[in-house]
């Protein structure tokens, strides 16, 4: 899509602004009044500033990036200069951000056409976009049926043809879980690929920001951009300067396909399960080699990520107190309720705070207290490390790991609100590969029919620590043959 767009741009068949146009017209008609809800701020007149610039430069004849003029979209957790970014939160219902994000600087030097924030779950907690505070999001597919989250903004808008690509982060599979849902491609980089300079935190050792595409080929021209080391952020790795995108060739001959024991899928949608088989059989049939591995403490995963994920949530969401970031209960005229310091800081995160973000705090404040903190947050990273070494093993043997992306698909809104624990499930097969900083990729494989709707199946690939250039070749080829289907 991205290259085949970039040569209408380059060759005169249509201008930026007018592609940016065509956009922000779709943006209009799907995402207003009972619409998709994809988008928070949509910012149209910086959109075509930046096109034009684009339109100048093919007119003098000069090169252009392969992503100059594309529009995309941005998940509201991302900062960009002077426009709004809320994280979905009221907490942040008036914070304009000073600076871009790294992220965003690098989009901006090859001139990319930011259409706008996308809808997320508050402060990226949740798995269904509808914990943001200002409205759910709703599935492009079924709009009776959840996004997925917290990126499910970035992943509709994508789906919905908002945007060509949009950028979102994962913690726990915010970004390939939400893929999975709408019927799109979602990639969580390795650990330290991209900068999070500029990514509002949520689980700083778990975040990674990622593309969510209409393609693999997309996803690998995008991460090739975003990619590389940043002073401004110590846990970004030496890994720019690749052009991912020059790594599909198309031929997985030998390559080895780590599979799981089939007694890990017991409660597995059967259409899943059947999809997943499928896309193993589709890379055995292009050259590939299965082989059945093991991840002993995968079914550790969940437990420890709701232990070290919370603890880290209750130690950046300090900030908000409203005296050094965030609303004030002033600023809504809000009575305080009288006291010190410590009364005011209530009343703040009492009005501004979802149930969600508040639940996170209270569990995370709770595994690090004096007394709890050996019991469970030290016993947690020490399980992490163990997930770690499982991926470690595995991947000695194979070259990618096949898996679900989520254990269902889209369920239908407020079908979890009010049972936590059984959202939290939807995480089960993504969690692991944040807690071990892995790269991991969620594609299309499939559909489920429920009532005439082909429902989106998501397939997950888990590659090696910073080997995107495998992971992707791999992907190509596994969407290609499901395309040929």
């Amino acid at each position: 899509m991205i290259k085949t767009l970039h040569d209408k741009i380059r060759n005169g068949e249509v201008t930026a602004v007018a592609l940016a146009e065509r956009y922000l017209d779709t943006i209009v008609a799907k995402d207003g009044i009972d619409g998709l809800n994809a988008f928070l701020t949509v910012t149209r007149d910086e959109a075509l500033a930046q096109a034009r610039v684009v339109d100048a430069k093919v007119k003098n004849g000069e090169e252009i990036d392969l992503l100059a003029g594309i529009p995309y979209g941005v998940k509201d957790a991302i900062c960009t200069k002077g426009i709004r970014t809320t994280a979905a939160s009221k907490m942040l219902d008036n914070y304009v951000a000073p600076y871009d994000a790294t992220v965003i600087a690098k989009l901006n030097a090859v001139d990319g056409v930011m259409l706008g924030k996308t809808n997320m779950d508050e402060f990226a907690m949740g798995a269904s976009t509808e914990n943001s505070a200002y409205g759910r999001v709703k599935n492009p597919v079924d709009a009776q049926r959840v996004a997925g989250g917290s990126s499910g903004g970035s992943a509709a808008a994508v789906v919905a043809g908002e945007v060509v690509w949009a950028l979102g982060s994962d913690t726990g599979g915010s970004i390939r879980q939400p893929a999975a849902f709408c019927g799109c491609v979602g990639l969580k980089p390795t650990y330290g690929r991209v900068s999070r300079h500029g990514l509002i935190a949520m689980a700083s050792s778990l975040d990674q920001i990622g593309p969510l595409t209409q393609s693999v080929e997309d996803a690998a021209i995008i991460l090739s951009r975003i990619a590389g080391q940043d002073k401004m952020d110590a846990t970004s790795a030496h890994s720019g300067g690749k052009y991912y995108e020059r790594y599909l060739t198309g031929d997985v001959h030998g390559k080895r396909i780590g599979i799981l024991p089939a007694e890990l899928y017991r409660d597995l949608d059967p259409a899943i399960e059947e999809s997943i088989t499928r896309a193993g059989e589709l890379l055995r049939a292009r050259g590939a080699v299965l082989q059945e591995i093991t991840l002993p403490h995968l079914k550790y995963a969940l437990s420890v990520y709701y232990i070290i994920m919370p603890s880290e949530v209750s130690s950046n969401m300090a900030r908000f107190d409203g005296i050094r970031y965030g609303m004030t209960a002033d600023d809504r005229n809000d009575s305080i309720s009288g006291g010190g310091i410590h009364e005011r800081y209530q009343d703040t995160r009492r009005i501004f705070l979802g149930e969600e973000v508040k639940r996170r705090i209270m569990l995370g404040t709770y595994g690090l207290s004096a007394g709890y903190y050996d019991q469970y947050y030290n016993k947690a990273q020490r399980v992490r490390r163990l997930i770690h070494q499982d991926f470690a093993t595995a991947l000695e043997q194979v070259d990618v790991i096949l898996m679900p992306t989520a254990p269902e698909v889209a369920f239908k809104a407020g079908a979890k609100t009010n049972d936590p624990l059984t959202m939290y499930l939807s995480d089960i097969f993504t969690v692991a590969v944040n807690l071990a900083g892995v790269p991991a990729i969620s594609l299309p494989i499939g559909t489920k029919e429920d009532r005439g709707t082909p429902l989106p199946i998501g397939g997950q690939l888990i590659g090696k620590w910073f080997d995107e250039e495998e992971l992707l070749n791999i992907a190509d080829v596994l969407e290609r043959s499901v395309k040929e289907l």
